[in-house]
């Protein structure tokens, strides 16, 4: 079966940053456009941004300007930097690759 694995999730405080990774498959990573979502307490889950095996990009409007998705195909893998983190950002988030592979979600809590 094959599985995304995510990584890095944590306690930060607010206005803190925090990086997450997601490592997948030789085969699923090097031809898929790679997608992160989140999904915050109580809630459903929501697009944070993307990023296509050429390197183009694309954000949430609540994300942009604080998060950076970026891949590294020799690691196959994925990865977002947050940055100017927010209460709001908590969330339980998770990776996707075209298909409907997804990971099993890392925690954020954003919280003093």
């Amino acid at each position: 079966q094959v599985q995304l694995v995510e990584s890095g999730g944590g306690l930060v405080q607010p206005g803190g940053s925090l990086t997450l990774s997601c490592a997948a498959p030789t085969s699923i990573f090097s031809i898929n456009t790679m997608r992160w979502y989140r999904r915050p307490p109580g809630e459903e889950r929501e697009f944070v941004a993307l990023i296509s095996s050429g390197g183009s990009t694309n954000y949430a409007d609540s994300v942009k300007g604080r998060f950076t998705i970026s891949r590294d195909n020799r690691k196959n893998t994925m990865y977002l930097q947050m940055n100017s983190l927010k209460p709001e950002d908590t969330a339980v988030y998770y990776c996707n690759a075209v298909g409907g592979y997804w990971g099993k979600g890392t925690l954020v809590t954003v919280s003093s």
